[in-house]
């Protein structure tokens, strides 16, 4: 009686618990105890490869990171200070006194590069040109053939002189109003007319076209007789 006096709440818990280790190793029969101890060491080999598995992918996802890591911005310029820059990188380095020959040298070199620029230039424009008068529409049939470019002016006169070979001299009145004075105001002018038959003669009414120039004086050629001298 006196050592089960003795015995404290603790000493009781512990033996208390033993009792139950003994209770459960007595229930798990030993063939069970085996495959857990085999199945633990098995899941312990293959930790060992699964810890060292894991080094490899990250050290992969480093490279492409660095790879993918943003470049440096670019300097952005204006386009006056590009133009600035190209053309000190052009122009040459400062260099000691050079000689009249020298010079004159250089001076001959930049007339060559612009001589061949302005031939390009020319070559390109001449055939651009070309290019556009051949996709230009044909002329219209009531313009005169020997006309440049535009209308031809139409004129209407009195033949004063018939006296040269295939010429006639015709005098073109032109009345009009004055723009800011409102008065009327009467002036003439005598042009050449090429008449290739002679049909005109002096006092006829005549119409004329401009055409390209017959001779030192001659713009004009005669189209129709519209009315006779009587």
């Amino acid at each position: 009686m006196a050592e089960d006096e003795k015995k404290t709440p603790e000493t009781e818990a512990s033996a208390a618990e033993g009792g139950r280790d003994d209770e459960r190793s007595e229930a798990v029969p030993d063939s069970i105890v085996e495959e857990v101890d085999t199945a633990a060491s098995e899941e312990g080999a293959g930790d060992t490869s699964t810890v060292d598995q894991p080094e490899a992918p990250a050290a992969e996802a480093a490279a492409p990171a660095e790879a993918a890591a943003p470049a440096e911005p670019q300097e952005v310029l204006e386009p006056k200070e590009r133009r600035a820059r190209r053309r000190a990188a052009r122009s040459q380095a400062a260099s000691g006194p050079r000689s009249p020959e020298e010079r004159q040298a250089e001076r001959q070199a930049a007339r060559a590069h612009k001589a061949k620029l302005r031939r390009n230039y020319r070559l390109r424009a001449k055939t651009k040109e070309a290019e556009r008068r051949a996709a230009e529409p044909p002329r219209e049939p009531d313009q005169a053939p020997e006309h440049g470019p535009g209308r031809a002016k139409i004129r209407q006169g009195i033949v004063v002189s018939d006296k040269a070979d295939k010429t006639i001299v015709v005098r073109v009145d032109v009345t009009r109003r004055h723009r800011r004075y409102g008065k009327i105001m009467r002036t003439s002018s005598k042009i050449h007319v090429h008449d290739e038959r002679n049909d005109a003669g002096t006092g006829d009414t005549v119409r004329v076209v401009e055409c390209r120039p017959m001779s030192r004086t001659k713009r004009w050629r005669l189209t129709d007789v519209l009315e006779k001298a009587k």
